[in-house]
């Protein structure tokens, strides 16, 4: 695959976008070419989702937006109120009301140099949008996924769950999925142990028991996976947050990813393997109906 072939996804010119306290429009949302955020990617940023005009988990979102932003020292100019409304804002200037939202805190504008010490004010700007991650028969169907070879990045090196702007980590996982001729792939820790996928959470089901790493096998905690961790305890069906291995993975009953973009999906393939039968299992099934209950707010 080329990924310097030309743009044949470009957004909506008619979008508009909430940057440094105004919604404009598109063409007139640009970023300085000294913003450490573009430089450096220095700065935070939070994916969140909107249902039936309701924005889904928006003061968790804030609040891991608020801690990723504290880890790197950099300070938001704006309180969680001002972002909350500025996200509705920009959501109604759209006219969304089911779609995907990018909430973006750069360190702003300095010199070249990495020295954050150098640079002005923060820009915050709020991107609302459609957003089809996976397609659609692959939530029917299931996907396959692999193993990369590319590991997360070492918690003693850039934390995982800070969500900076700074995704080469993942960026290069992923081009290693797309060149295998999948959507997503595993990323093992330094010990050998299943992290995340290059953008989701995953999960597996063995003998009844819903499983997942813990976060200090180096993963974002995503706002979905927390959601769906609930569901389970709803339901009451037994669940464990404990270290995987790539051989729990091949004889796992069942699969499947979580994300805020990717909602909850199931996963029946991994480095060409089959999970299970190799069709989506029952308990998945049951949990993507229930997450789909709960963000329609019949949940």
């Amino acid at each position: 695959m080329n990924f310097s072939a030309p743009n044949q996804f470009a957004p909506d010119p008619n979008l508009k976008v909430f940057l440094n306290g105004h919604i404009v429009p598109l063409a007139q949302a640009t970023i300085n070419v000294f913003d450490h955020g573009l430089l450096y990617g220095d700065g935070v940023f939070e994916g969140i989702r909107a249902y039936g005009g309701r924005v889904f988990r928006l003061e968790a979102h804030l609040q891991r937006l608020a801690e990723s932003a504290r880890a790197i020292r950099l300070h938001i100019p704006m309180t969680p109120q001002e972002l909350a409304e500025a996200t509705l804002d920009t959501i109604n200037a759209n006219r969304i009301t089911d779609g995907y939202i990018r909430l973006v805190v750069t360190r702003g504008v300095g010199y070249l140099g990495v020295s954050p010490a150098r640079t002005g004010n923060p820009s915050v700007f709020i991107i609302a949008s459609q957003i089809e991650l996976y397609p659609r028969e692959l939530y029917e169907k299931g996907m396959a996924i692999i193993s990369c070879s590319v590991i997360r990045n070492h918690p003693n090196a850039v934390s995982p769950r800070i969500k900076s702007l700074n995704y080469l980590n993942n960026i290069l996982a992923k081009i290693e999925a797309l060149d295998a001729g999948v959507h997503e792939a595993v990323m093992y820790n330094h010990l050998g142990y299943v992290a995340e996928c290059t953008g989701d959470n995953i999960f597996v089901i063995r003998k009844g028991v819903v499983m997942t790493p813990p976060t200090a096998a180096g993963l974002l905690e995503g706002i979905t996976r927390d959601a769906v961790i609930e569901l389970l305890e709803k339901r009451g069906l037994p669940f464990k947050e404990i270290n995987l291995t790539r051989h729990d993975l091949y004889v796992a009953d069942e699969a499947f990813l979580t994300g805020t973009a990717a909602e909850v999906i199931p996963v029946t393939k991994i480095d060409n393997r089959p999970i299970g039968d190799g069709q989506p299992g029952m308990i998945t099934r049951q949990l993507i109906a229930d997450f789909r209950n709960l963000v329609n707010g019949r949940g």
